[in-house]
């Protein structure tokens, strides 16, 4: 038969466990509006019942439950949710940081504008139409060379702020690593956390939380997996374990860099300059190595990934796929290296350290920004040696101690050179030629020797805002320059149409992740109440079983007293 004060025993386990709801009902409305918290769950079951299997077992009239107990609290989530979320974060990462670069370099070029370099190409040809009108005038003369001094300065603005940009993003990549190496060091420490507490037979709700939301930063920067280790020890079966994080590549291959309570440090790698003219400030040789902290441009490598002193390098192209994180964007953008004379050790499979350009080395780079800043570098060259061509086949202007000959280059690079194959002009070095500035009647306007009222060579130079350029393509300056900016306005539309879908769709997840995992304070005030009326109903019982007790313990035997 059953214990006199067995049902004692069942009404407490009863108010222990209906307390243990309550206390989970308030942990979960105090984490209401904490981010990345999931509402946790008592999972109640029943007590083995009375009496147990035996040789001596009491023999009773039914099989008596002997009441409930919290099995474990558990907190809700859908791995597969979480999936979609982590693919679309990574998605959105990379479409994000794509769009605010291409954006930064629109409003740079600012077209099409009062302002930009297609207006002051227009400004610069009307200049040469108005000296074809009046070769004599020194005015006339003095606006040509204020309007090819502006266009030279377009050139420059542009470059210089692209260059700058481009080292905005040298450094942000650097920093976005120190980021991904805190996150990865976190995540290790959370598992060493969590390793110390399972093997107890307790789930650490609280550090799983915060351990996936790390992940879902990081899924951020690259496009990750993970899997998991076992605890061991008296681990529950439902516990996560430790968690492993790996890189997955463009070929479905995985770089770990989380084994456990360890982690990686991921170090950018590039071509760094090296030795450098201190005159010239020109480089002359480049060595592979970290990103350091200069504004010189390293065309990006690849990352070094050392996990306890084990290392393992990621290149570019390991990664490179469209949407595949913040990280890919950013090198995408900010530059890579495609090709050197003096690169890759097919023996060692290794990067050799530099580059010496005096022995004919050399580093190509692709990306947005090397693209772009090269482009204009070609188009600011050709279009000057077009013209310097033009305006060296024409006649200056002969008066008082000057002599009518023919003219000399009107654009030059920073030694003064201008001429076709013998210079190094660039967007960012071009400018009017010094001695035409200090002399305007060195503008060789006239198709004739010492014919004042001859402006025919001008005509020539003012065509040249239709004339075809081999080099540009068989397109003319302006032609050329306007295809950059569509192709750019191209990129800048795809990136910002490719984010709004990937905010959209990540939004949409997000909900649905919230649906399943947040806390409904509705949800949770119903539980509050549910959970208080058993635990008063099994303070009733006990208060029962008391006065059952009183009875027999003060009543009986007492007859006739």
């Amino acid at each position: 038969m059953s214990s006199t004060f067995m049902g004692l025993e069942t009404s407490k386990r009863g108010l222990t466990t209906q307390q243990t709801a309550l206390y989970t009902v308030g942990h979960n409305i105090s984490n209401a509006n904490t981010d990345g918290y999931s509402r946790q769950r008592v999972n109640m079951e029943a007590t083995n019942g009375f009496p147990g299997v035996g040789m001596n077992a009491p023999k009773v009239p039914g099989y008596l439950g002997t009441g409930v107990q919290a099995g474990s609290i558990t907190r809700i989530r859908d791995q597969f949710i979480d999936n979609q979320y982590r693919q679309e974060t990574t998605k959105l990462g990379y479409w994000s940081a794509k769009s605010d670069a291409v954006s930064q370099m629109e409003d740079v070029l600012s077209e099409p504008s009062e302002y930009g370099l297609n207006k002051a190409f227009d400004n610069f040809y009307a200049s040469l139409q108005d000296l074809s009108a009046k070769p004599e005038s020194a005015a006339t003369r003095a606006v040509v060379a204020q309007r090819g001094e502006h266009l030279a300065d377009s050139f420059n603005y542009i470059s210089t702020q692209l260059t700058q940009i481009q080292t905005n993003l040298k450094n942000e990549i650097s920093t976005e690593s120190g980021k991904v190496n805190s996150i990865i060091k976190q995540i290790a420490a959370l598992n060493q956390q969590i390793g110390n507490v399972e093997p107890n037979g307790y789930l650490p709700n609280d550090l799983y939380d915060a351990r996936d939301s790390l992940l879902d930063q990081l899924s951020e920067y690259f496009n990750v997996t993970v899997d998991y280790t076992k605890s061991g020890g008296n681990a529950l079966d439902i516990a996560e374990g430790s968690m492993n994080v790996y890189i997955k590549l463009d070929d479905g291959s995985k770089v770990q860099v989380v084994n456990k309570d360890k982690g990686a440090t991921l170090t950018a790698n590039g071509y760094n300059p090296d030795v450098v003219d201190a005159t010239t400030k020109e480089v002359k040789s480049y060595k592979h190595s970290a990103f350091d902290g200069s504004d010189n441009y390293s065309a990006f490598t690849d990352f070094t990934i050392n996990m306890g002193g084990a290392t393992s390098t990621i290149s570019y192209d390991q990664f490179d796929n469209v949407g595949s994180g913040k990280m890919a964007s950013l090198i995408n953008s900010y530059g890579y290296a495609t090709q050197t004379t003096d690169t890759w050790d097919a023996g060692t499979n290794e990067w050799k350290a530099t580059v010496d350009l005096t022995a004919g080395g050399k580093v190509l780079s692709d990306g947005l920004y090397p693209d772009k800043l090269g482009e204009l570098n070609v188009l600011a060259q050709k279009f000057a040696e077009e013209f310097n061509k033009l305006h060296t086949a024409g006649f200056t202007l002969g008066e008082g101690a000057t002599t009518s000959t023919n003219g000399a280059n009107f654009f030059v690079d920073i030694d003064g050179n201008g001429t076709a194959g013998n210079n190094k002009i660039t967007a960012a070095n071009i400018k009017v030629n010094s001695t035409i500035l200090g002399n305007n009647n060195l503008i060789a306007a006239s198709t004739g020797l010492s014919e004042e009222g001859n402006g025919k060579q001008a005509i020539l130079l003012s065509n040249l805002k239709t004339t075809t350029i081999a080099g540009l393509n068989n397109a003319s300056a302006q032609t050329y320059y306007e295809g950059l900016i569509g192709d750019l306005g191209v990129q800048g539309q795809q990136a910002t149409t490719m984010e709004y879908n990937s905010t959209t769709i990540q939004l949409t997840i997000s909900n649905n992740r919230a649906s399943v995992s947040s806390v409904s304070l509705d949800e949770e005030m119903t539980n509050m109440i549910t959970f208080q009326q058993a635990y008063n109903a099994s303070a009733r019982m006990i208060t029962v079983v008391d006065e059952t007790l009183d009875k027999i313990i003060n009543g009986m035997g007492r007859v006739g007293l």
